[in-house]
């Protein structure tokens, strides 16, 4: 019994998935927990793993694509199985016919024991051409003529790689060239006089003066152009959010910072005595500095709530709970992940709830809604263990203030107060003894 593999949804506010990689292809053998498919979020990395075993018997979408959650990806089977049915159901390249159309039955995409999502990908017509929304708002942005695109998507549909191949073996013009080119039907040369290569009107009917230049070799998929001294790589689509986000951040609020230095030898003490109980079993679980500064970052929201809220624009959002954001490094780039009511937690329970959700951020297995902005209260970053001294957080909108941790500093001046501070004290002892 063939059976169809959906796009997943992670979160609830997530409504599509950028597909990153196939594992398997049309035709090959697949086993229980074998990876099918590697696709990220705008804010996460996954791998969906097979649930039955079988034959690849169908494909429905290429890597890059942009997939609507619970949408059909492929179809696993016995080979040789007729699965008609599900590619009635398959994402159409063109735009669905009317329902009346007599060739597309209601029976033909029901299978009484397969579940077959019936809603297929929005697709924009250009002409004659099927393509994707993100794929027209691309050419639209770089100024692509449809016309010098191959489409390289299910059933002959143009996907955002399409455009971005297109725009690097010269079919850019600007847009005098491509509303000329659209009413007289001229042809544009490969490589215009414009910026970059730009197509103009005045290059209108060159294109068979000479032939088009063969397109560079590209030496992987994220490789945009290449050198001898350099090579220009494509973003992420979760560096493109932080990236995003950042700069969101910096242009609609205002970045105040405080920097304080705090005496910490009592916490490297709490440490230490944490680690000798871990030594002799009495924790299960490694107490970290940055475990005991983010329950001391608790307590502190709880006595001044002014600092837990979000901030709205003309309006102030104050939390009862301390939902608790940690900056987490990975190899993906920045993610926040949030604890929720964190401030129900002992600090062991809270040290176990920090690790658990650093850990799958850097698995890429993580929820996406908790990695949103709007989940955490208030967040904590902590570069103590990069040895940086000073650096300045950036707030996660709509967060009031974020608290940035640097590395501990012997400072001389803190022993010398303290024992200039001891000398005075036994010198006014002293004193008062003698004037008794």
């Amino acid at each position: 019994m063939a059976s169809v593999v959906i796009m997943p949804k992670q979160g609830q506010s997530v409504e599509s998935c950028i597909l990153t990689e196939f594992r398997k292809n049309k035709g090959d053998k697949v086993a229980v927990g074998d990876i099918l498919f590697a696709y990220e979020t705008d804010k996460a990395s996954f791998e969906e793993e097979s649930k039955v075993e079988g034959t690849v018997l169908a494909v429905f979408y290429n890597e890059g694509d942009e997939i609507p959650v619970l949408e059909n990806v492929m179809v696993i089977g016995q080979e040789g199985e007729n699965i008609d049915d599900l590619l009635a159901g398959a994402p159409a390249a063109e735009t669905p016919a009317p329902a009346a159309a007599p060739e597309v039955k209601a029976e033909a995409v029901k299978a009484p024991e397969i579940t077959v999502h019936e809603s297929a990908p929005a697709v924009a017509v250009e002409g004659k051409r099927a393509i994707s929304p993100r794929a027209k708002a691309l050419a639209e942005k770089l100024n692509v003529n449809l016309a010098y695109v191959t489409a390289t998507g299910p059933e002959g549909r143009i996907i955002e790689r399409d455009i971005e191949a297109a725009a690097a073996s010269g079919a850019r013009q600007t847009p005098l060239a491509a509303k000329v080119a659209a009413e007289t039907g001229a042809m544009a040369p490969a490589a215009g006089s414009g910026l970059a290569g730009m197509a103009r009107a005045c290059d209108l009917g060159k294109a068979a003066a000479a032939p088009a230049p063969a397109a560079p070799a590209v030496k992987g998929k994220d490789i945009l152009e290449s050198g001898d001294d350099f090579e220009v790589r494509k973003l992420s689509n979760i560096r493109k959010v932080i990236a995003k986000s950042m700069y969101a951040s910096l242009q609609n609020s205002a970045q105040l910072t405080h920097h304080l230095s705090a005496d910490a030898r009592r916490i490297q003490a709490l440490r230490k005595q944490a680690k000798k109980m871990l030594e002799e079993g009495k924790l299960d679980v490694n107490i970290t500095l940055n475990d005991f500064i983010c329950m001391a970052v608790i307590r502190a929201l709880k006595k001044f709530p002014n600092v837990n809220t979000h901030f709205l624009g003309d309006s102030i959002k104050y939390f009862n709970k301390v939902h608790l954001g940690l900056a987490v490094d990975t190899e993906r780039g920045l993610m926040v992940p949030c604890v929720k009511n964190a401030d129900d937690l002992s600090i062991a329970g809270l040290s176990r709830q920090l690790k658990q959700v650093a850990d799958a951020c850097k698995k890429g297995s993580i929820n996406p809604d908790i990695l949103s902005p709007e989940a955490a209260t208030f967040t904590v970053s902590n570069l103590g263990n990069y040895g940086v001294e000073v650096f300045t957080p950036i707030i996660n909108l709509p967060q009031s203030a974020i608290l940035g941790v640097n590395t501990i500093v012997p400072v001389p001046r803190i022993w010398a107060a303290e024992y200039m501070r001891s000398c005075l004290i036994s010198a006014f002892r002293s004193l008062m003894t003698t004037a008794a």
